[in-house]
């Protein structure tokens, strides 16, 4: 008898980032070099003050056994800090704070804290694969809710059937968000609080680019709007290039942050704790905060004005690193990112069908537009904005 994968594993489908890392590799071997828009994995190093910091924190601690399972003292004290400096909110580091392994490991795990079988979670699509891949290992339902333009890239909780939100036990939101760049407003997040305390739905944000804007007032956290039946999901990744570090946390309701405490007790070990003393002095320094913020905005200008210039629909961010950028008319998102990758342009993109899912009224949100993540320097950025500029459809 051959080995066979576990029936929930062998339901997913390929992780659409992974798919666009093997186009990079294809494009590799025939020797092209191409310009990589696929995966949000910055490119800038970083800081050289969380390197150095990380570097005395190996020899502070270089006897220092398995790190804390939910974060050390003083990091968990440093997230607190910084969302009172940066949201107005105190929280308790004892109880209302977690350590993640970086975000990703978070959000797929937390299902796990508070779903059974058969609960009924509400996902935004497009959205990030982990929110839909942790529900379905938790052995959830999915509810996916559009996000379109023609709602402004909001979730449209009024749009969501009433069984389906009093069958749901969480929803997830993410603002900014990815991939649009939509930031929202208050309303919003009003909105969604009380949508969960009419339905008795967890409110889940996925917040990992509340750093990365071109607005003049700074990205709201649905904190500062409740703290009951609600849990944030932030990330040291985006704002301090720290993708590789898997550094993270998550803060809220103290009942959900015990359970998620209780869960992940006995799925990992935390992170090392030498990069939680890096983290911290992340957390203490907004100069390469905003230095990147400057970096991604010229990035995102330079693409945009070359989109432009081919006679493709303006589609400038907001936020975040990404712009979410609609096909050329009559082309498909993956038609459009197959053009781009044509060996006389050779840029890599994500088609937005790849990171979107069907939604209940038959359509995939995502169709029509492809992703391009700002992570190649500004000279790969201008030498690709070069190529497209002279597109033609």
């Amino acid at each position: 008898m051959g080995f066979a994968p576990s029936g929930r594993l062998d339901a997913l489908s390929g992780y659409a980032f992974a798919e666009v890392r093997a186009l990079v590799e294809k494009l590799s071997g025939q020797g092209i070099t191409p310009i990589d828009f696929g995966v949000g994995d910055p490119t800038a190093p970083t800081p050289e003050l969380i390197r150095e910091r990380l570097k005395t924190a190996v020899e502070e601690r270089a006897s220092s056994g398995y790190p804390s399972y939910v974060g050390s003292r003083e990091y968990l004290e440093a997230i607190a800090a910084w969302t009172k400096r940066r949201f107005g909110v105190e929280l308790d580091p004892g109880t209302e704070i977690t350590s993640t392994v970086g975000s990703k490991e978070g959000i797929f795990n937390f299902p796990e804290a508070v779903l059974n079988p058969g609960d009924i979670a509400i996902i935004p699509s497009p959205g990030y694969p982990p929110y839909t891949r942790g529900t379905l290992f938790a052995e959830g339902e999915i509810y996916n809710v559009p996000i379109r333009e023609d709602n402004g890239f909001l979730v449209d909780f009024d749009s969501i059937p009433v069984d389906a939100a009093n069958a749901a036990k969480i929803c997830w939101i993410n603002y900014p968000n990815s991939p649009s760049g939509r930031v929202a407003p208050p309303e919003f997040f009003e909105r969604a609080v009380a949508f969960g305390k009419e339905h008795d739905v967890l409110i889940a944000s996925d917040e990992a680019y509340t750093e990365i804007y071109f607005t003049g007032e700074p990205p709201h956290s649905l904190l500062e709007f409740a703290r009951e039946n609600v849990v944030v999901f932030q990330s040291m990744s985006k704002r301090s290039a720290m993708t590789g570090w898997r550094i993270g946390w998550t803060s809220g309701d103290p009942a959900v942050i015990t359970a998620f405490k209780k869960l992940k007790t006995n799925i990992d070990s935390g992170t090392p704790t030498f990069i939680q003393d890096a983290a911290i002095a992340a957390l203490e320094d907004e100069s390469h905060v905003a230095s990147f913020r400057d970096e991604y905005r010229e990035k995102r200008d330079v693409m945009c004005a070359a989109f432009r210039d081919a006679g493709l629909p303006d589609c400038t961010p907001e936020s975040t690193l990404y712009i979410w950028q609609r096909a050329p008319e009559g082309m498909t998102s993956v038609g459009f990112a197959k053009r781009l990758l044509e060996p006389e342009i050779a840029v890599v993109a994500t088609p937005g069908e790849w990171i979107s899912e069907t939604c209940p009224d038959g359509a995939n949100p995502g169709a029509g537009y492809v992703r391009f993540a700002l992570v190649p320097s500004i000279e790969r950025v201008r030498e690709a904005a070069g190529r497209i500029r002279n597109m033609k459809w």
